[in-house]
Parts: C-alpha cells; sequence; structure tokens
C-alpha cells in the first residue's frame, strides 16, 4: 500500500502561484510512477503531470505546459507541483497519484493509479 497526502492548496488571484507538496509513505519503490490530476466541479478527473520515481521523466497536460513544474525530492519520498501564472481554469480539486505497476509517464488515465490522496483546493480568482 500506498499512503499519500497532499498539501498547498488555497486562494490565489490570477497570475499569482502555488505550490502543492505530496508526501509519501508505505511501498514507496523505484518503480512508481507519480502525477498530478485535478477535477474541476461537474468534470472528470485529467491528468496534469506525470513523472518517474526520479523525477527524470516528465509528461505535462497541454493546458499547464510552461507554467507547472512536477518534481520529486527522493529523499523526503514527496513530489510538488509548482503552478505558475494561475488563470481561473485552473480552480479545481488537485489529488496526487501513484502505481506501482504502470511503465514510465504515459498512462495520464486517472483510472490507471491505484492510489490516491485525499485531494487539496486550489481556487484562483480572476
Amino acid at each position: 500500500q500506498v499512503q499519500l497526502v497532499e498539501s498547498g492548496g488555497g486562494l490565489v488571484q490570477a497570475g499569482g502561484s502555488l505550490r502543492l507538496s505530496c508526501a509519501a509513505s508505505g511501498r514507496t519503490e523505484s518503480t512508481a510512477i507519480m502525477g498530478w490530476f485535478r477535477q474541476a466541479p461537474g468534470k472528470e478527473r485529467d491528468v496534469v503531470a506525470l513523472c518517474n520515481w526520479t523525477g527524470s521523466s516528465t509528461r505535462y497536460a497541454d493546458s499547464v505546459k510552461g507554467r507547472f513544474t512536477i518534481s520529486r525530492d527522493v529523499a523526503k519520498n514527496a513530489v510538488y507541483l509548482q503552478m505558475n501564472n494561475l488563470q481561473p481554469e485552473d480552480t479545481a480539486v488537485y489529488y496526487c497519484a501513484g502505481d506501482l505497476t504502470l511503465a514510465g509517464c504515459t498512462v495520464s488515465t486517472a483510472g490507471a493509479y491505484a492510489y490516491w490522496g485525499q485531494g487539496t483546493e486550489v481556487t484562483v480568482s480572476s
């Protein structure tokens, strides 16, 4: 089992920045693929960013490329999402996700990830 706990959400004005953190515990193995997903009210849970265990391989949704950065701290068993130039359309609940069986940062379907945090809310005002 893998336990994931997010933090760092909040209210920010358009153009502002937030940094989300995800603390992982349990079976934090080197095969893990970690990612951030988000879900706006009435919408599906969509991928934001993915990375492998070391953070050497990453993948981003087109809507956040150039604004968001996913990173890892292996020593702290943590995954981060730095979000810059936030826009109202970024408003959502953000979830940290992980899986121990996926091969690389290529799977963007939420249903493929076995482990989830409780979510942290991000609200961007215009």
